[in-house]
């Protein structure tokens, strides 16, 4: 791996042109739409404008989790977000969250429409309003909340900080692949410490905590993510394999990672989730055979 050129900073940063990389044209400097779109309106109440990254993968997985609870009302439709397409800068979605980030939920279930936006404050409100995955009584949920913000704290230094120099960025650039793969590589030790002493993160139950880490650093542990489980050496975190391991084997979990996927095994894929049912007929595969 080869360092870039030295570069001298400006005295004044400017945008000129696009930096390069795998996202270099959906990135810019401002905020706001760059287009008017309105958004899709399903026929429940909750409605989730998303996509299967990591952080849309944590609330399609509670709302899985909540339904098969028996939680009828977490019933919920699932709009496709192209983010390499600009979706989430269409007029629509920005008035549903103003960072241009999925995921992004309305729910329509009381007499004003309510908007959450950040993947952390979504988790929060769904398991308040359905009571479940956040323990009510201290210190569980002190617990809870504080792994939760941990996972959001946490997450820019493998996704955007690993993730980026590793996998998306132009150019390999030594310093900054070491300096993120040092960091990720403490954080999974934080997590392999916990479930060491911990059967979940919060404790003895199952909460939002675990489902908030689980598609990021579950999925790093277990190769899914940017292919660098080899490089970080992730099989030496037993404890966080045996997490992640009897996590991904939910039921729930598995169906809350196929909502809103447009990669990977295409049975595995339900682009759009609007009835318990799609799981069963509207997978990309099966819509590739009927030509829909």
């Amino acid at each position: 791996m080869a360092d870039s050129a030295e570069y001298t900073p400006p005295k004044v940063w400017t945008w000129e042109k696009p930096s390069g990389g795998t996202f270099a044209n959906i990135n810019r400097p401002i905020a706001g739409p760059t287009h008017e779109k309105e958004l899709p309106v399903g026929q429940h109440p909750l409605q989730l404008y998303s996509l299967a990254t990591p952080n849309g993968q944590k609330v399609t997985i509670l709302l899985e989790e909540l339904l098969a609870l028996g939680h009828s009302g977490a019933e919920y439709d699932a709009w496709l977000i192209k983010i390499g397409e600009g979706d989430q800068f269409g007029s629509g979605f920005v008035a549903v969250n103003p960072n241009s980030k999925i995921p992004a939920l309305m729910d329509h279930s009381g007499p004003t429409p309510i908007r959450v936006f950040e993947s952390g404050s979504i988790l929060v409100y769904l398991a308040e309003k359905f009571g479940a995955f956040l323990p009510t009584e201290q210190p569980a949920r002190a617990e809870c909340l504080s792994w939760l913000f941990w996972q959001m704290g946490s997450a820019p230094y493998l996704g955007g900080g690993f993730g980026h120099f590793y996998a998306y960025a132009p150019t390999k650039i030594e310093y900054a692949i070491n300096r993120f793969a040092m960091e990720v590589k403490r954080q999974l030790d934080v997590l392999d410490r916990r479930l060491a002493e911990s059967e979940y993160l919060a404790g003895p139950d199952y909460t939002i905590a675990d489902i908030a880490v689980l598609p990021w650093y579950g999925g790093l542990a277990k190769g899914l993510a940017y292919g660098a489980g080899e490089f970080l050496s992730v099989q030496d975190y037993k404890h966080v394999q045996r997490w992640a391991d009897a996590l991904f084997d939910r039921p729930a979990v598995k169906r809350g990672r196929m909502v809103n996927r447009v990669f990977g095994d295409l049975s595995e894929q339900l682009p759009e989730r609007h009835d318990a049912s799609d799981f069963e007929t509207k997978t990309a595969d099966k819509l590739a055979k009927t030509g829909a």
